[in-house]
């Protein structure tokens, strides 16, 4: 059989990586509980027309067919009928609250760890399959506004505590689209959806490109284009950026009650932020995000010196995704590309487990024969927590270390021998059960019944390749 072809976009890691992977979803975690927020999941697949209703384009969703030969599809190629894998949590979300809303107490606060798919050429660190962490606010009828406050602030908490494995520190940018779509109308722009998706693509195409853009697909004058660039590169990281977005309208004689709301919400944030994560978060005046769902807070996060990888947590505020005609389900949250970080840590050796396997303790066999007896202490080691396997064959001594050593297991476990007499006449006295450190070499007797490695070898770490 030739030697399988890698799929491009669908990443799959070695089991050192894996253990970074499961390291980073696991304080995640921790931290999202910490916070409140409760763990759910939802089904892999929507129907289209939900998919697609909320700016997202269909080359961007893998749609599903059936693949049995003669089944029937029922009519299937209109697009209510047919099903795609999601391409984000937060539209699955949606329908997923209500459908269970009577059942839900709100504010719901929910954390959610999947997969998702999408169809976009591969890239350093763009996959079409890949894993995300989300956070959710969600209210019913209303979401008073310090959720927006808040959920930036537990991301970056949760994204700080990866700082002590290697993770490079974080800044967050935040922007609101009320300050946008306010100076946008208040220049004469209508179309401010158009103004948003090309202001989006500022930090790909370029100033010049994002005018003619403005020009083109806006509507906008010279003017006005602008203006909207300079409203752009506002940014900063205390409130000193509102009273400049302020200098700014006036400038141009923008006057709008919405973009003095968004002003007081964005100072409201970047002041919480100074107390609870001083130079973390920033505002950024040119933060757009390009789906449509959006109506308040929107969030961006880059790492420290790997800007050029891209946002690797977004999220923003939405008021309108869910909705059942009486009631409105109004939400905030936050997605981290999970796979994206993970892909930058091992492809830049920034981060490193201490071994590829969970065993800590190899316990060798003496002879096949005395298997029985390797598989016991293996069983009372275990039922201690901790974790150990034996060795697959009865070599060597020599070759079951190296077993061990190829993996980064640190220990070896020799079973007691019974005294024994060799072909000379020299007798050989019995030895108790012994335990090698195979690192130091350092071999002493252990009972199985007590002896536990060092906390810092039962299980793998993860940590910085350089400190």
């Amino acid at each position: 059989m030739a030697r399988p072809t890698p799929l491009s976009g669908f990443p799959e890691w070695r089991p050192d990586g894996r253990i970074v992977e499961q390291h980073i979803l696991d304080t995640l975690r921790r931290t999202f509980e910490l916070h409140g927020f409760a763990g759910i999941e939802t089904r892999a697949v929507e129907p289209l027309d939900q998919l697609l209703r909320k700016g997202e384009t269909s080359k961007e969703v893998y749609v599903l067919r059936r693949l049995q030969e003669g089944a029937d599809d029922g009519g299937a190629d209109a697009r209510g009928d047919q099903l795609g894998l999601h391409f984000d949590l937060t539209v699955p979300f949606a329908r997923y609250v209500l459908e269970n809303a009577g059942h839900l107490a709100f504010p719901f606060r929910r954390y959610q760890i999947q997969k998702v798919w999408r169809g976009e050429r591969p890239q350093d660190g763009r996959f079409r399959e890949f894993v995300q962490a989300d956070i959710d606010v969600v209210g019913a009828g209303e979401l008073p506004y310090h959720y927006e406050v808040e959920l930036p602030l537990v991301m970056a908490e949760a994204l700080g505590e990866l700082q002590a494995i290697g993770v490079p520190p974080v800044r967050i940018l935040v922007n609101n689209r009320k300050v946008a779509e306010g100076f946008y109308r208040g220049l004469g722009l209508s179309d401010v959806d158009a103004v948003l998706r090309s202001i989006d693509k500022l930090d790909k195409v370029g100033p010049d490109v994002v005018v003619q853009l403005l020009e083109a697909e806006a509507g906008a004058t010279r003017t006005q284009a602008m203006a909207c660039l300079e409203l752009a590169a506002v940014s900063g990281p205390d409130t000193s950026v509102i009273q400049r977005v302020r200098d700014l309208a006036s400038a141009y004689q923008v006057t709008s009650e919405l973009l003095e709301v968004g002003l007081v919400e964005l100072e409201a944030l970047i002041t919480a932020a100074a107390v609870r994560a001083p130079g973390v978060v920033v505002a950024d005046l040119k933060i757009a995000r390009g789906l449509d769902y959006y109506t308040g807070s929107v969030y961006e996060t880059v790492l420290v010196g790997h800007e050029q990888l891209g946002s690797i947590c977004s999220g923003g505020r939405y008021d309108t995704l869910a909705s059942d005609g009486t009631t409105t389900y109004p939400g905030v949250g936050l997605s981290i590309g999970v796979s994206r970080l993970v892909s930058r840590l091992l492809n830049a050796d920034l981060v490193r487990a201490s071994r590829s396997v969970p065993t800590a303790v190899v316990v060798a066999v003496t002879t096949e024969e005395g298997r029985a007896e390797s598989d016991a202490i293996a069983a009372a080691l275990r039922a201690r927590g901790i974790p150990a396997e034996v060795a697959p064959a009865a070599a060597k001594f020599g070759k079951q270390i190296k077993f061990a050593d190829r993996r980064g297991v640190p220990f070896v476990w020799f079973p007691a021998t019974t005294e024994s007499t060799r072909a000379d006449g020299t007798v050989v006295p019995a030895q108790p059960d012994q335990v090698k450190d195979i690192r130091s070499g350092d071999q002493v007797a252990a009972d199985r019944a007590s002896w536990m490695p060092p906390a810092a070898d039962l299980w793998p770490t993860v940590s910085a390749v350089n400190p």
